[in-house]
């Protein structure tokens, strides 16, 4: 029996750093991607910079939102202690009303572009 609970430890910790690693990574990558935008951005476009690249941003910010709280879940699966699971539930409740609203403003960023590009367009 010992055994297998080492071996469930073991698997957990290693799941559990794998999903922040992407996380980081994600992070990473939303970064690199961000940034090589902004370096291509041409005069001649009509969106707002700002807002494209916080769409590019956001993005990769959420998805490594989700691997962090998969990480979180996978944690306190093998470990489920009455602190470690209101722990949880306070990490989740945050992170999930970080994500909707991160999404509902990702959401709404391509309106905003749209609406740009008109007024821009009736300016020429």
């Amino acid at each position: 029996m010992e055994t297998a609970e080492l071996i469930l430890a073991y698997t957990v910790r290693v799941v559990a750093l794998l999903l922040e690693f992407t996380a980081v990574l994600c992070i990473v990558i939303g970064m690199v991607t961000t940034f090589m935008l902004w370096l291509n951005i041409r005069q001649a476009d009509y969106s707002p910079l700002y807002n494209r690249l916080r769409l590019k941003f956001g993005g990769w910010l959420a998805l490594a939102l989700e691997f962090l709280l998969a990480a979180d879940i996978i944690q306190t699966t093998a470990n489920p202690t009455y602190e470690h699971l209101i722990e949880l539930g306070a990490i989740a409740v945050i992170r999930t009303f970080l994500n909707y609203f991160l999404n509902k403003e990702l959401s709404e960023l391509p309106k905003h572009i749209k609406a740009h590009l008109g007024n821009q367009e009736g300016q020429l």
